[in-house]
């Protein structure tokens, strides 16, 4: 069974399984809403953290883009593309945090284009195919992910933090991204 998808990036039409399209749609839905939180926002107003936490909605949006270009690298590469070093450690802290000499529409600009790929994975790679997960205290040992599994941490992950978003917005002025 298929179902038409539009890629709302390039705004083409392609034919993709309906598995493929609910995910495509899906990861579209939560981008939006993660968006939509950031939406008539100043670059100070994106800095600030003005809940208990220490997260930020420019951060927020850093941190998503690079969790996703991160599993769409191992969807790519494999496991090299997850393994954990010093560096890894930094950039994870720094995408955290909208640097000062970072803007919210950079930021954004930069998520685009990340989605961008992420789609063409959606419609592209095997599902099916797997990688080893790297040594990390929070993964079985011995552990593999499927491509699919990987999209849907992605997925997951900009669901999770769409509705931490939602919450600092909402402490910074009130807005919400729905109701």
């Amino acid at each position: 069974m298929t179902a038409t998808a539009v890629n709302a990036t390039a705004d083409t039409t392609a034919t993709v399984s309906r598995e493929r399209a609910d995910l495509l749609e899906t990861l579209g839905t939560h981008r939006g809403f993660l968006r939509h939180t950031v939406r008539d926002l100043t670059d100070e107003q994106a800095r600030l953290a003005p809940t208990a936490s220490e997260l930020s909605l420019g951060g927020l949006i850093k941190h998503v883009a690079a969790v996703e270009r991160g599993w769409a690298d191992f969807i790519v590469r494999g496991t090299v593309a997850q393994e954990l070093t010093p560096e890894k450690y930094a950039e994870f802290a720094a995408d955290l945090v909208l640097a000062e000499d970072e803007t919210l529409a950079g930021v954004l600009e930069a998520y685009e284009e990340i989605a961008a790929a992420t789609d063409e994975l959606v419609r592209t790679a095997d599902l099916d195919a797997d990688h080893a997960l790297p040594e990390a205290p929070w993964f079985e040992a011995g552990e593999r992910w499927s491509n699919r599994r990987a999209l849907t941490h992605i997925l997951a992950e900009t669901a999770q933090h769409a509705g931490h978003a939602d919450i600092i917005r909402e402490t910074i002025d009130g807005q919400k991204t729905m109701g």
